[in-house]
């Protein structure tokens, strides 16, 4: 039973600063995997915190465990970006084309933005571009999917020299980012010389202009 909790606890450290201190986060995945190495749950909180953490050989060895101990396949874009940072496209690619099923519009995009980006890396950005065209000219709303799906398509078009383009695309993604998952708002100042203010900090600056001006009266 300490054994269990134990694991537990070092889990839930693990998931709690996963996003902010993936370093942290590892320490404490790798603690409970000293003790519970067989279970799914323990190996993929090591693997997604070794991949933020760019220790690209062992995420891709973690993830691979989870893959053949649950067959899922949620994790097989960060197997195929794993691939990529280790210089191996092509083999990003083969994992890409092995997924099978039925699967979410969200891990659709995902496997996608990896594809591209394998393309890229062997310099076949017109098949990059051929690959992200369409799902950024049909996606719609706002949120994270879109918001690096038009990235990703902005990001390759610039690769490319299609500058114009690029920014338009850049643009989009920034409109769609409502959770700032990307860098977009700087690409577009940097292409566009457009400066986006933080609105917080337009409302403190409209506070202190009422202010100042009821002082004046």
């Amino acid at each position: 039973m300490a054994a269990a909790e134990d694991v537990a606890r070092h889990l839930v450290m693990a998931g709690r600063v996963m996003d902010d201190d993936p370093q942290t986060a590892l320490l404490h995945a790798r603690a409970a995997r000293r003790r519970a190495g067989r279970v799914a749950a323990v190996r993929e909180a090591v693997g997604i915190a070794a991949y933020l953490c760019e220790e690209w050989t062992e995420a891709l060895s973690e993830l691979r465990a989870v893959r053949r101990m649950t067959g899922t396949n949620e994790v097989v874009p960060m197997l195929a970006d794993c691939e990529r940072a280790l210089g191996r496209p092509e083999r990003a690619l083969d994992l890409l084309a092995g997924v099978t099923g039925t699967i979410s519009n969200e891990l659709a995009i995902e496997l996608l933005l990896v594809q591209a980006g394998a393309r890229s890396d062997l310099g076949q950005d017109a098949a990059a571009l051929a690959l992200l065209r369409g799902p950024a000219e049909k996606a719609k709303g706002k949120g994270s999917h879109v918001a690096r799906l038009r990235y990703a398509y902005a990001d390759i078009l610039l690769d490319s020299g299609d500058t114009a383009g690029a920014a338009a695309w850049f643009a989009r993604a920034l409109d769609a980012d409502v959770d700032s998952v990307t860098d977009a708002s700087e690409r577009v100042e940097d292409l566009l010389g457009v400066v986006y203010e933080d609105l917080d900090e337009g409302e403190e600056e409209t506070d202190e202009s009422l202010e100042s001006g009821s002082t004046s009266e």
